[in-house]
């Protein structure tokens, strides 16, 4: 009963975000601005309560599903599947993005004037940094401390999962005690997810109306074409992956769909998978992964397994180089894509990690960077779709690999915690 209200809670903020950024956009043109400006930090507080829960979830979650695994072969297969599925998911993705923006050529129609070039210049300073030094640093923390002040989850996965294993090797009259601990923190910093959920409608309501208020609605009818395109490509890689998850997870397809209709719908109005990551453990635990491995994947996954961002940065670069009349033969693109694979791992809790990626790519391969700034008006409503997405391929790639692992079991969530 609860979940429900919650989630019509969310449909009513929603909605009334709209009206009202519509309302200010159109009656209150002048006021536009500082309204959106104050309005926004309704999302802002949800989110910063979100991101403080983010670091200490992952560790204690990561560490106690380690460490309970106790089998460190366990650890190697459930790991390797689980890389597998990211690889195999990412590519896919991307191949996805990479055929459908050649085959409906939205650049090839669509003639927009550069705008925002002030944002275009900031991302363009921010993509400088990237590289495989950039990248090394990204994954191996020098200090857990400066990881968790910075949100940087890959690199607590990496020290979270070093410190399992040492723990697991302990033996359990070492371990024990350690881990009991870390479980009973984990189990509190759940309990807290349930209090920050119900400031979601606030946030859902102030993300939409600053951006309805700013752009208004005209920005639908601009940018029409790119956004009919892009969401179509996002449908077909929504079938792929519902058709994938069907033929490992059978009719329990459509109960993890149901289950997961609250974090898809948060992800996709604040455009933000990072705020779901709380609530999307427990929803998992509740359909019947095993908890260590939802620990144990679900970190990994938001580093290596964010299947919308992935399709969003071929179809965005490839639609840049079509605006500016650049011909790619099939062999740049397809060697933009391994970049794009390489390249994108491990920015996930960087602000508008996609624009940085797209900025560095272009600029290798001669294609104009500040034509980033064609789709930064736009961005925020693509972030929707693919931050949406993101979620779904991670909820699946967890279910699967529980399920391979034959620890999916049929609970009533309901009765639970």
């Amino acid at each position: 009963m609860k979940k429900n209200k919650l989630f019509i809670a969310i449909v009513v903020a929603l909605v009334l975000g709209i009206i009202a950024g519509g309302i200010v956009h159109l009656q209150y043109p002048d006021s536009a601005e500082a309204f959106s400006k104050s309005i926004k930090l309704l999302g802002t507080i949800f989110i910063r309560l979100v991101q403080m829960i983010i670091a200490p979830l992952v560790f204690t979650t990561l560490v106690v599903g380690i460490a309970k695994m106790s089998d460190i072969k366990l650890i190697g297969r459930v790991g390797t599947k689980a890389m597998a599925w990211f690889i195999i998911a990412s590519l896919v993705s991307l191949f996805i993005g990479l055929i459908l923006v050649n085959w409906l050529e939205p650049g090839h129609v669509t003639k927009l004037p550069i705008q925002d070039a002030a944002s275009a210049e900031e991302i363009l300073k921010s993509s400088k940094g990237f590289s495989l030094e950039d990248f090394v640093k990204h994954v191996i923390p020098k200090s857990l401390f400066e990881a968790f002040a910075t949100n940087e989850v890959l690199q607590i996965v990496v020290f979270s999962i070093m410190f399992g294993v040492a723990l697991a090797n302990m033996g359990e009259e070492y371990a024990k005690p350690v881990v009991k601990a870390f479980d009973i923190c984990a189990h509190a910093i759940l309990k807290m997810v349930g209090y920050i959920m119900w400031v979601a409608p606030l946030g859902v309501f102030g993300s939409i109306a600053a951006v309805v208020a700013t752009n208004g609605f005209e920005i639908f009818k601009v940018y029409a074409i790119y956004l009919r395109d892009f969401f179509f490509a996002l449908g077909i890689l929504w079938l792929v992956l519902c058709v994938v998850g069907y033929m490992i997870l059978g009719n329990r397809l459509f109960e993890l769909l149901r289950r997961i209709k609250e974090p898809l719908l948060i992800a996709f109005s604040t455009t933000s998978s990072e705020a779901v990551f709380p609530k999307l453990v427990e929803e998992l635990e509740r359909f019947g992964c095993n908890s260590r491995i939802v620990s144990f994947i679900l970190p990994l996954g938001y580093s290596f397994n964010l299947d919308g961002s992935m399709m969003y940065m071929t179809f965005a670069s490839i639609f840049i180089a079509q605006i500016y009349g650049i011909e790619m033969t099939v062999t740049q693109q397809i060697t933009m894509l391994l970049v794009l694979m390489l390249t994108s791992k491990g920015i996930a809790g960087v602000p508008r990690a996609s624009l940085v990626i797209i900025v560095a790519t272009c600029s290798m391969f001669g294609i104009p960077p500040e034509g980033i700034a064609l789709i930064l008006p736009i961005d925020h409503f693509c972030d929707m779709g693919r931050s949406m997405t993101n979620v779904l391929g991670n909820a699946l790639a967890t279910s699967a690999v529980s399920k391979w692992e034959g620890q999916l079991s049929k609970v009533d969530g309901d009765s639970l915690l």
